[in-house]
This record gives C-alpha cells, sequence and structure tokens, in this order.
C-alpha cells in the first residue's frame, strides 16, 4: 500500500506516507493530516489517491505523535502545540520531495487536507503557488480579511472545497466568505456544501457520528475528476 519516507525540511529531517500507484508513476498530490495526526485513516487516503493513479505524499506533522478517535482532547492540545512555522517547512519539504520524485509526472502538484489539515491546504496554495496546481479543502476554513490570513493573492492554483452545512466546527457560513472573496480577487474557488452534513462527514473513521456514505462518495469523485484535470 505504501511506505514511510524521509525527506529534507530546510536543514531538517521529516518523515511521511508515501503511497503510489500500480501503474509505477502519476501527479503528486499531498495529503495533509486531520487533527489526529497521521493514523491510518489518513494513509488510506493515501492509498486510495494511489489507486486511482496518484503517487500521494502525507506528512507527518506531528513528528510521530498521534490521537486516538476517541481522545479528542489530546487532537486538541496536538494541534495548538504545533509549531506553524515546523508544519510550513514541513509541507513545503514534502513539496520538493515529490516534485524530484521519479515517479511524479504530470502537471505540478496537488494538495488535499481534512479538517486542520484543510486549513493547511489552503495555506500551503499560498506559500507554493511555484508547484502547488491544485487545493482541495475538506472542512477546513481559512478567514479570507483576518488578521493572520495569508496572502490570498499568491494563490494561483483552483480551490475546491467540501463543507457540511450543520458544521459546528467551521461554520458554512465561512466557506461561503472564504469563496467570495477568492473568487472577488480573480481566483478559482468552488466551495461546495452538502446539506444536512456535519462536520467531517466524508471522514469513513465517523469519529463525530457524522459520516455519510452517499456524500462522501459523491465528495471523492467530485475531488478525483478535479485533481485529474489540473494535475493530469
Amino acid at each position: 500500500m505504501g511506505d514511510m519516507v524521509e525527506f529534507a525540511s530546510n536543514g531538517d529531517t521529516a518523515r511521511g506516507f508515501l503511497a503510489t500507484p500500480d501503474l509505477g508513476s502519476g501527479p503528486g498530490v499531498i495529503v495533509v493530516q486531520e487533527w489526529w495526526g497521521l493514523d491510518p485513516s489518513i494513509k488510506d487516503v493515501a492509498g486510495q489517491l494511489a489507486a486511482e493513479g496518484f503517487v500521494a505524499l502525507a506528512p507527518d506533522l506531528y513528528r510521530g505523535e498521534l490521537a486516538g478517535h476517541d481522545e479528542m482532547d489530546k487532537a486538541g492540545q496536538l494541534m495548538a502545540s504545533l509549531p506553524m512555522d515546523r508544519a510550513a517547512r514541513d509541507m513545503s519539504g514534502a513539496v520538493d520531495f515529490l516534485a524530484e520524485h521519479t515517479a511524479a509526472a504530470g502537471d505540478g502538484i496537488g494538495v488535499i487536507g481534512f479538517c486542520m489539515g484543510g486549513g493547511l491546504a489552503l495555506m500551503l496554495g499560498t506559500m507554493r503557488p511555484d508547484k502547488i496546481n491544485a487545493v482541495v479543502s475538506y472542512y477546513g476554513v481559512l478567514g479570507f480579511d483576518d488578521d493572520n490570513a495569508p496572502d490570498w493573492s499568491k494563490l494561483d492554483a483552483p480551490v475546491l472545497g467540501h463543507y457540511g452545512e450543520k458544521d459546528d466546527f467551521f461554520p458554512a457560513e465561512r466557506a461561503r466568505t472564504l469563496e467570495s472573496g477568492l473568487n472577488g480577487i480573480g481566483k478559482s474557488a468552488q466551495l461546495v456544501i452538502y446539506a444536512d452534513r456535519g462536520h467531517a462527514f466524508a471522514g469513513a473513521h465517523d469519529a463525530l457520528g457524522t459520516y455519510h456514505a452517499e456524500d462522501a462518495k459523491r465528495a471523492w469523485q467530485h475531488t478525483v475528476s478535479f485533481l485529474h484535470e489540473h494535475l493530469g
């Protein structure tokens, strides 16, 4: 299914889970973890992407730390204590690793993230416009005009987002505001709101009891088509 690999991270060394397609090559996609860490569910996403023809790398932003799906307090602590400068370096290092990997083909690198990782995926799009050609965010939102908002003018990649109408963590209205803001400055953003769905509705682990198989499948099919359209 995949293997753990090491890659350079601005003078440091980071690790991640790499999954490659049976055909041996394909477009590269970074997979950014939820607040639980690099757990089996994120590795499974990388494996699913490999099955769709992508070379997927999920960096371990917590550097080996994990929270179980019944340990929300621990997950919150891990997320709150994550050094964002180190996370940024590790994600950027993952981009460079994939860009130089012999199995990576296609047009640029994609990124897909979930919850915390959804916001980080958006951030990575603004950090590495030189390589990132497609951004997919599940449930993660960064404010458009917040004081800590990234420089959205640097974003070149189109954005696809999946959000639950009844998400208590990232309200759908924030997604709508981000979508209108990005489109208003000439960016390409389609943030889809799924009626009656809560946070993590596409997470098969069902940690919050919100999983909805039909909408998860619909979101995944949209994601795969979007990534192939923009990466090859």
